[in-house]
Formats: C-alpha cells, sequence, structure tokens
C-alpha cells in the first residue's frame, strides 16, 4: 500500500497550496456556520422559553383554572392561537395539553415539581407523535395545580433547516471559490519558481553557467540570488579547473619534451658509435634535472590535493622549532647562502609537518632569487614570520598573483620550479587559520614574504586561539 505521505509530495506543488488553502477555507466555513447554527438555534429557543413564560404566567392570572383547561380563555390571555393549554396536578393528573387532534403531551416529574411547589418554574422539549412541543410549567393560582403551555417547535425546525441549508449552499460555494482563487493564487505565486525551475533544468541540460535574471526582493529573488552565488562559484571553480589542467599540461609538457629530445639525442649517438665521457655525463645530468622537476611538479600536484581533502591534525607545535628544521634543511641545498634566522617561541596548534611544507617553501623561494653569497634574513616574532633576500624582488604587477597556482613571472619563467610552491604556502597557512603576503623587503631590497600565524608565547593559550581561528577559516569557505 502506497505511503499517503509519498502520494502527497508527488503532486505538483500549485496543486497542493490549492489543497490546503481549500482545506483551510472548508474548516473555517464549516466553524463559521455551526457557530452560526447553533447560535441561531439556541436564540430561537431562548425566544420561545420568555415568550412562553410571559403567557404562561399571564395565564395563570385567570380566575379558573378549569376555564383555561376548557380552552375558553380568550387569545389575548394566552398570546397564540398554537399553543396547547393544560393543567398538571400535584398527584399527577393531567388535564388538556391535547389539540384538536392529534396525540397528547405526556408531562412528566419535572412539571409535578412545579404543581407541588418544589419548582417554580419548568421548561423543557418533549416529543410526541405530532412533533417536538417546547413545554413550559408554571404554579397556578390554585393550590396544588399547575399551569402547563406547549407550542410546537415545526416552525423552529423549519427556520434552522432553512439555515442550514442557506449555509451549507453558501459554504460550499465559498470553498469551491476558495479552491478556484487559491489556484489561481498558486499558478501566480509559483511563476517565479517555475521560471527558476526551468532555468536550472536548461543549466542543466546545456552546462552553460549564465546567471537568472532576478525580479523583485522576495523569498523566491533571494533563492535565484543565491543560486546564481552557486553559479558563480560553480563556473568560477570550473575555470580553475580547466587553468589547473591547461598549466599542468604546460607545465608537464616541457619537462617531458626536454627528456624525450635528450633521450633521441642519446639514441643517435649510440648509432653514431657514442658520445664522449664528458658529453654523455653532461647529457646524463640533464636527463636528471628533468626528472627531478617532473618529481617535484608531481608533488607539488599531490600536496595541492591532498591539502584540499585533509583536515588539519590540531596539535601544540611550536613554530620556532618548525622554522629551524626548515633552515637547516634549505641550508644544505644552498650551502653558498647566509640564513640570518632570529626566532622567539610561538606556540600554534596546528599540522607540524605542513607548516614546515609551508615554510620550506617560503625559504626555497629566497634561496632560488637570492644573489651568490647573498643573505636570506629569517624572523620570528610575535606570531609573524618573515623572509627576505636579496635578490631583485616582485614586480608591482607581479605582486597580486604570487601565490596563484602555476603563475610564474616573466623572469621566473627560465628558471626551475612549478609555479606551486607559494600556492602551496598560501593553502596551509589559510587552513591553519592563518595569512601570508608579499612585498618589497627592507632595508635588503629584495622579495619579502610575510607569514601571520594563530596562537600565543605559551603553548595552552595557544591551542584555543588556532582552534578558534582555524574553524572560523573553514566556515568562511
Amino acid at each position: 500500500m502506497p505511503d499517503p505521505r509519498t502520494w502527497h509530495y508527488r503532486r505538483s506543488l500549485a496543486s497542493r497550496v490549492t489543497l490546503l488553502a481549500t482545506m483551510a477555507v472548508g474548516l473555517a466555513v464549516a466553524v463559521v456556520a455551526a457557530a452560526a447554527y447553533f447560535t441561531v438555534r439556541h436564540q430561537l429557543l431562548d425566544t420561545l422559553d420568555h415568550s412562553l413564560k410571559d403567557r404562561a404566567y399571564a395565564a395563570a392570572q385567570s380566575s379558573t383554572i378549569n376555564n383555561l383547561t376548557r380552552e375558553e380563555v380568550p387569545s389575548w390571555v394566552v398570546g397564540a392561537a398554537d399553543v396547547r393549554i393544560g393543567t398538571i396536578s400535584a398527584a399527577g393528573q393531567i388535564e388538556g395539553t391535547r389539540a384538536d387532534s392529534g396525540e397528547p403531551i405526556t408531562l412528566g416529574t419535572p412539571e409535578i415539581e412545579v404543581a407541588r411547589g418544589q419548582r417554580g418554574y419548568s421548561c423543557r422539549t418533549i416529543g410526541t407523535a405530532d412533533g417536538d412541543f417546547r413545554v413550559a410549567t408554571v404554579p397556578s393560582n390554585e393550590p396544588g395545580v399547575a399551569l402547563v403551555l406547549a407550542q410546537s417547535l415545526e416552525g423552529n425546525h423549519y427556520t434552522l433547516e432553512k439555515l442550514g441549508a442557506v449555509l451549507f449552499i453558501f459554504g460550499a460555494l465559498g470553498v469551491i471559490a476558495a479552491a478556484l482563487a487559491g489556484w489561481g493564487v498558486a499558478r501566480n505565486g509559483l511563476r517565479p519558481v517555475r521560471r527558476l525551475t526551468d532555468a536550472a533544468e536548461e543549466i542543466a541540460r546545456t552546462e552553460k553557467l549564465d546567471p537568472i535574471e532576478v525580479e523583485g526582493n522576495d523569498e523566491i529573488a533571494r533563492l535565484a540570488s543565491a543560486f546564481n552565488s552557486m553559479l558563480a562559484a560553480l563556473s568560477a571553480s570550473r575555470d580553475r579547473q580547466r587553468q589547473l589542467v591547461a598549466d599542468a599540461g604546460h607545465e608537464l609538457r616541457t619537462p617531458l619534451t626536454s627528456l624525450r629530445t635528450n633521450l633521441d639525442l642519446l639514441a643517435q649517438a649510440d648509432d653514431r658509435g657514442g658520445l664522449s665521457p664528458e658529453s654523455r655525463a653532461e647529457l646524463m645530468d640533464d636527463v636528471r634535472f628533468q626528472i627531478e622537476e617532473l618529481t617535484t611538479l608531481i608533488g607539488d600536484l599531490t600536496e595541492l590535493a591532498r591539502e584540499d581533502l585533509t583536515p588539519v591534525v590540531l596539535e601544540p607545535v611550536d613554530l620556532s622549532e618548525v622554522v629551524e628544521r626548515a633552515v637547516e634543511r634549505v641550508r644544505r641545498r644552498a650551502s653558498s647562502l647566509h640564513f640570518d634566522v632570529h626566532l622567539d617561541p610561538w606556540w600554534v596548534t596546528g599540522d607540524s609537518g605542513a607548516l614546515e611544507r609551508a615554510v620550506t617553501n617560503l625559504l626555497d623561494n629566497a634561496a632560488k632569487w637570492s644573489p651568490p653569497l647573498g643573505t636570506v634574513t629569517v624572523t620570528l616574532d610575535h606570531g609573524v614570520l618573515r623572509v627576505a633576500d636579496q635578490g631583485h624582488g616582485i614586480p608591482v604587477e607581479d605582486l597580486p598573483h604570487v601565490f596563484d597556482r602555476f603563475y610564474r613571472s616573466a623572469e621566473s619563467r627560465t628558471m626551475p620550479g612549478s609555479g606551486l610552491g607559494l600556492s602551496i604556502v598560501r593553502q596551509i597557512t589559510e587552513r591553519h587559520g592563518g595569512s601570508v603576503r608579499a612585498g618589497r623587503a627592507e632595508p635588503e631590497g629584495g622579495a619579502a614574504f610575510w607569514l601571520s600565524m594563530p596562537g600565543s608565547a605559551a603553548p595552552r593559550e595557544a591551542a584555543g586561539d588556532a582552534r578558534r581561528a582555524a574553524t572560523e577559516t573553514a566556515h568562511s569557505r
């Protein structure tokens, strides 16, 4: 058996809105109709009770009850010709209450209690073969006898039947009108939703990430704006992906082409008798260098992919120790340079290996651009790591792009490197809640990089600060 909820949600949104509006109006109409019906019913009975009570007390002032029972009372005494009149004694003896034709009204305990003086007044509905009667009983001027007036409720029933029919007809018309109005409102109100749906389906079919036109400032407009923001982010992501593939292909093509050329030269030389040992060694060094370039490029691409997916391991790390290890590593590779290092303790919370990779990339970049026998200045003061070299510096037009993936200035294209090192620095830094920027080194005259990390001089305080900063950075993404 299908789930009713599943069936409900298979319907269109317009039909559901129409159904809910119709049900709401129908319920409101039913409540109002019921309230009106019972209010009128109660008012009719209350009016009839007051009328019977007044006429009964008026009739009870007559000089003799026997005249009342023989129906010899003038019409002005009774007040209406459709009223049955009778008496009931304290012993339960009933006289009158019979019309010219029809069954008598059967009286009971309430009326006897009025005759006995146990109750001052009685008014209730009694059913007979001729229909329902409203029976009012009051004490008479004769002891032990009560006067009974009974009036048919046929007029009340007729009025209530007419009222019920009118309420039903107009209620049904109101529900139908509400259904039609709800359908029209739903169709018109959901037109922006349908337009947004058609646009989304068109984008899914054609993969054209064109923004959707936004009209108004209601919830649908906000949804369209959010959808446009998502499209812009998706378009930027796709552009970055295409650029990444194009740049990676370009960067891989250069060392592969050089490697293939060297191998072809080696094969041709072997066919002609071989190369001299010096030429062969030089060629093999070039091949080895190209292989190292490929290895570095693949490692950088892998690092970027891993950094996108791997969460930061939160553990207390002394950034000064991380910088010392990175300096020692780079010093071995650039033995001709002098490293001027001044480090103050600074505790952060993060991944020690990733932080060391970021610092190493900064130092490698400084070593690559430093002149022979130059000096690389490394300082760590209150969580700000500064790495400065004595090279040519970064041109002003290149400063906004130095941290972009695969970006290489005109001067750096002839030098080894993948163009990913500084991108890795920025990514690792931002994952730890920090920031990095580039500029001109003063007074060294070359390039300088400032890497700022949240933390503290004490390890306990650093953990909370860095954790909050990393969480805020993750949420901002």
